[in-house]
């Protein structure tokens, strides 16, 4: 099984190639650039150094949402037209799930945090369980968009020791630290940020469960309204107030 692997959800832009146990060749950007600008290049880049034909791949593996809503768009955009093109399937992977798999094997509770702006952070709780010998990724809290003190109040009832995550870690540090009641940690550079590598692990997970989706059938999954949707949401709010008022209701 041969997987392109897509992640423009958030700062980062990652393009990997898996094939079965083997990760061929991983392309990650963590700068002053847009998706748009990066995100073909560096799957050219992999097709060239890899001398791959992409009519050989099984399916494209994708960061199904949340996150940026312009990245996830690039990234969406791009799994679909190449999905359309090639005749291959597409596998969706919930964003927060993806980049908490970076974390494979550890055996504290697992909280990414990616900065969703207004206070809040889209994240969500994991952890690896083992059972007869064999290791598994279970969820404790599916991801959501949240406050961070919230999540935080979640990890304290939890009272585990928990390692942190996610672009969101710098900006609400103090907030973390000031907040958590429990042993904690922050994951270092190399497994911080996410990386089309565990999505495209993890997306093999989701295949051999038969979790496939057609690229017409894919639709990114945001959690909640953009900042023109909340704005129009408001207007239309605030006109129907005002028309209430002069109809004295």
């Amino acid at each position: 099984m041969k997987i392109l692997a897509i992640d423009s959800s958030g700062l980062v832009a990652s393009v990997a190639v898996l094939e079965d146990d083997n990760m061929l060749a991983e392309y990650t950007v963590n700068y002053k650039k847009t998706h748009s600008q990066t995100l073909l290049p560096m799957l050219d880049e992999i097709a060239k150094m890899t001398e791959m034909d992409l009519n050989t791949i099984d399916a494209i593996a994708v960061a199904g949402g949340p996150g940026s809503f312009t990245g996830l768009r690039i990234g969406s955009a791009t799994a679909k037209g190449l999905g359309l093109a090639l005749g291959k399937p597409l596998v969706a992977v919930p964003t927060v799930d993806a980049l908490a798999y970076n974390l494979w094997g550890m055996e504290k509770v697992i909280c990414p945090m990616m900065d969703a702006r207004r206070s809040q952070v889209y994240t969500g709780l994991y952890e690896f369980c083992t059972a007869d010998g064999k290791m598994s990724f279970h969820v404790i809290e599916r991801q959501m968009a949240a406050a961070v003190t919230d999540i935080i109040g979640k990890i304290n009832e939890l009272g585990r020791e928990t390692v942190f995550l996610g672009d969101g870690v710098p900006v609400y540090r103090e907030i973390i630290e000031s907040g958590i009641k429990v042993p904690y940690s922050f994951a270092p550079a190399h497994m911080n940020k996410q990386r089309a590598g565990a999505l495209g692990a993890l997306a093999g997970e989701y295949v051999r469960e038969g979790r496939l989706q057609t690229a017409a059938e894919h639709q990114p999954d945001y959690l909640r309204m953009s900042q023109a949707e909340r704005e129009r949401a408001e207007k239309i709010r605030q006109e129907k107030e005002s028309s209430d008022r002069k109809e004295g209701r």
